[in-house]
């Protein structure tokens, strides 16, 4: 048995712009796996880019904290990408144990794994020359045992040095760094920090730390908390192309007072990670060297 006979469906689990994910067992072993069934009709040969990308991404990337590709099928009409199966999302999961408070329930020891799982995937990503560029809760999967896996690679591009330009049209907005708001194409894996920063910070809220409603109230949630950038902060400030002088100035960070419960440690990865100068955050292997992770390096 082969092709697509060798999958059972199950359950719908997910639906998008470009296809529906089902939930679905392999007959032949057992074990559940994600099948996404692509639209064709968009892009190159009727099939979307994003769904090209993800292919070309996903085969390249091999590695515990990334999901895993297992096969594609193609049966002339229709396209099924079948992935492993994953039983929750980090956004299920932060909503499913937030108190009443809106805090999670999670120990400061699975905040810590969570993170350094999430930088560990990244920075495989990026040692393979991948900028993932959505990366928000909703995209890093768990399986039974904790593990976390990213996922959704169908915004994914390579990068190369010198950077080139690239679209400014990614990244979920609550997610989404500076530098894109502000118009710049041309940025490189420091963007996947900045996520990171803030998914680091939601771990710990247990909501999102800049929940804007468009992109002009994105970047002012943004200034309000960490304080209105200046040319001296970031060099290159004033040539992004939707900076204005005329832009509220907000003086005093808040970001401290926000986290205040936080060990000084996790405030400082996160500071670090949402530095307004892209080229002075922490890549993904500094950020796994952060004393915030001394338990994990040592293992």
């Amino acid at each position: 048995m082969s092709g697509l006979e060798r999958y059972k469906k199950i359950e719908k689990i997910g639906e998008g712009t470009y296809g529906v994910v089902y939930k679905a067992s392999d007959v032949l072993t057992g074990r559940l796996v994600a099948v996404k069934k692509i639209r064709l009709g968009f892009g190159e040969d009727g099939v979307p880019v994003t769904a090209l990308r993800e292919i070309a991404t996903q085969r390249e990337l091999q590695h515990p904290n990334i999901v895993k590709l297992i096969e594609t099928i193609h049966t002339g009409k229709q396209l099924f990408l079948i992935f492993e199966y994953l039983p929750l999302d980090l956004r299920h999961c932060l909503e499913s144990s937030s108190n009443e408070d809106s805090q999670p329930s999670f120990s400061k020891q699975i905040i810590k794994s969570f993170a350094f799982q999430l930088l560990k995937g990244v920075a495989y990503c990026h040692s393979h020359g991948i900028i993932h560029r959505d990366l928000k809760p909703q995209n890093i999967l768990l399986d039974d045992l904790g593990t976390i896996k990213i996922g959704d690679f169908g915004l994914a591009r390579s990068f190369s040095i010198p950077t080139r330009a690239y679209s400014h049209d990614v990244v979920t907005l609550w997610y989404r760094p500076p530098e894109i708001l502000l118009g710049s194409d041309k940025y490189d894996t420091s963007a996947d920090l900045w996520s990171c920063g803030c998914i680091i910070a939601e771990l710990f809220l247990g909501r999102p730390l800049f929940e804007g409603d468009s992109e002009i109230d994105q970047l002012y949630k943004i200034f309000s908390i960490l304080g209105t950038p200046t040319q001296e902060l970031w060099k290159g400030l004033t040539s992004c192309r939707y900076w204005r002088e005329e832009f509220p100035k907000w003086s005093q960070p808040r970001l401290a007072e926000i986290l205040e419960d936080v060990e000084p440690s996790l405030l400082d990865i996160v500071q670090n990670l949402l530095l307004y100068n892209p080229q002075n955050r922490l890549t993904a292997l500094d950020a796994l060297s952060h004393p915030f992770f001394d338990e994990f390096a040592v293992e």
